[in-house]
Parts: structure tokens; C-alpha cells; sequence
């Protein structure tokens, strides 16, 4: 088995470099086994700091954008976190090192299955996941303290705001196309939405429906 401790070392180094400072997020990074989440052909890459492409045409983001997301959203061991778009389960299992329980939603059915062995293996009891239309949410499993969405949607969701508790946070990148997107964070109100735009990001679509064939 490789010994990937220097590789994770100097991607720890490059997320502080890169403006990353709440200690409990690196904590849960630094804990998180990223080569198990990512291909065989891609292992080697496994602590770059970059996005690297997993089945059915989607990604796992680079560690920074996970990172800055992660830091944004705010969790606490207390909270009951959403995630929208398991894809591997890497950011998945490191919300579930942060929060209470996560609940997190996919639609291919694949991915869905790779990622439910990887949080088996690696003991991540207080995940529950669930093949869907993430752009649905989970309304059986609302309110959420948080939310986080990993694909970009055209607008805020008004249905996935609907399933977050007053004094919430969500997390969301936004943009119709990919090469024009900002990554939101979105905090619910009393009387609506306070919305903090934190930069250009690239994600893939998130899409309604679920795919035919799984």
C-alpha cells in the first residue's frame, strides 16, 4: 500500500496557503483517506491539489474548493447536514467527521453504490444516502441545519431553502454554464435569504430527473 503521509502534508501546507484556517476542516482532511474515493488509474494524484474525474462523467472538486466550501458552511457537531450530489463520497465523508448526521442524495445509481462501500469501510455510520432527484431535497429528513450542494444549479433552490431551518446556512454554486459560475453562500432569514457571493467556481449541472439505467 502506497504511504501517502508527505503527499498529504504538502496538501494540508497548500490549503493553508491557500486561506484555509478553521483547524477542525484541515483536521478532517488531513483524516480522510482521498485515494480511496478516486479511481485506481488516478491514485497517484490522489493528494494533488486538483479535481480528477470519477465515473459517469462527473468529478471529485479539487481539495481547496472542497476545503473553502466546507469552511463556509459552518458545521457543528450538532448540526443534521444535507448533501446534494454524493458523486465518490469524498466530501460527504468529511461533513460526516463535522456534523452529527449526514444525509446525502445521488442519482446514479453506480456512484451511489461505490460511495456506500467506501462509508462502510471506513465505519461513517451517521451517513444515510439515498438515490434521487437532488433537486428535490429530502423533505422526509427536513429541516436541515445545512446544505451543501456539490453541482450548480441555474438559481438558488427555493425547495431545497424551504428544507433549511431559520438561521441556516446553504452552500451552492450557481451558473447555467460551466465556464460561468459563482459559488454562494446562502443563509436563511426570518424574513428570507441573506445570500454572500464567494467566487468563480466550475461545477457540473445539477440536473432533475434521474438517469435511465441507473
Amino acid at each position: 500500500m502506497t504511504d501517502f503521509r508527505a503527499e498529504k502534508s504538502k496538501l494540508i501546507e497548500a490549503l493553508q496557503e491557500g486561506g484555509i484556517s478553521d483547524e477542525s476542516v484541515l483536521s478532517a482532511i488531513a483524516d480522510t483517506p482521498r485515494e480511496l474515493f478516486i479511481p485506481e488509474t488516478f491514485k497517484n494524484h490522489a493528494y494533488e491539489n486538483s479535481a480528477l474525474p470519477i465515473d459517469r462523467g462527473q468529478t471529485i472538486s479539487q481539495p481547496l474548493v472542497v476545503a473553502k466550501m466546507t469552511e463556509a458552511l459552518e458545521v457543528h457537531n450538532r448540526h443534521k447536514v444535507l448533501e446534494i450530489g454524493t458523486g465518490s463520497g469524498y466530501q460527504a465523508y468529511i461533513l460526516s467527521k463535522l456534523c452529527r448526521r449526514l444525509f446525502t442524495i445521488e442519482r446514479h445509481r453506480l456512484l451511489m453504490q461505490q460511495a456506500e462501500k467506501r462509508f462502510q469501510s471506513l465505519r461513517a455510520y451517521n451517513i444515510t444516502t439515498m438515490r434521487g432527484d437532488g433537486g428535490r431535497g429530502w423533505p422526509e429528513q427536513a429541516p436541515f441545519e445545512r446544505i451543501m450542494v456539490t453541482a450548480a444549479a441555474e438559481d438558488i433552490p427555493p425547495v431545497l431553502i424551504d428544507q433549511l431551518t431559520v438561521g441556516g446556512i446553504m452552500i451552492v454554486p450557481i451558473g447555467a454554464v460551466e465556464d460561468h459560475q459563482d459559488l454562494l453562500k446562502v443563509t436563511k432569514t426570518e424574513s428570507g435569504i441573506d445570500v454572500e457571493d464567494m467566487g468563480p467556481v466550475r461545477f457540473v449541472p445539477l440536473v432533475s430527473g434521474l438517469p435511465t439505467g441507473g
